[in-house]
């Protein structure tokens, strides 16, 4: 069955390496026949967070920030691209993530991360980890870890070397623990009325 999936990348800077990922997945997922659409921060746009989503009256709010919000209630689930900065977060995705709540609610939530160097990323997955499900989604339990993503994916988001074939032996698991969160979050939600 195919699932709306929405992969969220939020780097702003001019030299963005972590695209090949978010590339790279939104074509796996979509040879998988997903319906996967990437949601770049930037291109976005949203001002630093002052008013969420839900605190504006109905039908005023920004018109990306509305056109974003419909597509994450329409969403089976999510996966999130991080790069790690200083042992943090990218503040571009936490600041998109943040100008919502109750649309993320019982999804289940991936979480690849990515870095120049051969830590991955995971300092920024693991402090992702307890933001999302603070937030009501379910992270599932596998992850992606690519580094140094300029040896693991070339500019068109195509595994090369050593690292893009660990990345190609690890996606299926990645993406079957996914499916499996979103399929039963919607069934459950077919039967029970989220509250929002």
């Amino acid at each position: 069955m195919s699932l709306r999936l929405l992969v969220l990348y939020g780097s702003y800077r001019s030299d963005r390496m972590g695209i090949r990922l978010a590339n790279y997945l939104v074509a796996q997922l979509r040879e998988r026949g997903d319906d996967a659409e990437l949601i770049d921060a930037k291109a976005i746009g949203l001002p630093m967070l002052d008013r969420m989503y839900k605190e504006y009256p109905k039908g005023e709010a920004p018109a990306a920030m509305q056109a974003l919000a419909d597509k994450i209630r329409g969403a089976d689930g999510f996966v999130f691209v991080t790069g790690e900065y200083n042992w943090g977060v990218q503040p571009g995705l936490k600041n998109l993530t943040d100008h919502f709540l109750d649309e993320w609610f019982w999804r289940p939530a991936a979480i690849a991360s990515y870095s120049a160097g051969r830590f991955s990323g995971v300092r920024a997955a693991t402090a992702w980890h307890g933001t999302l499900s603070e937030m009501g989604m379910v992270v599932i339990s596998s992850t992606l870890g690519v580094g140094p993503i300029a040896q693991t994916l070339d500019d068109s988001g195509a595994p090369i070397g050593d690292g893009g074939k660990s990345l190609a032996r690890a996606f299926p698991r990645f993406a079957d623990d996914l499916a499996w969160w979103a399929d039963a979050a919607k069934a459950q939600r077919a039967k029970v009325k989220p509250p929002y």
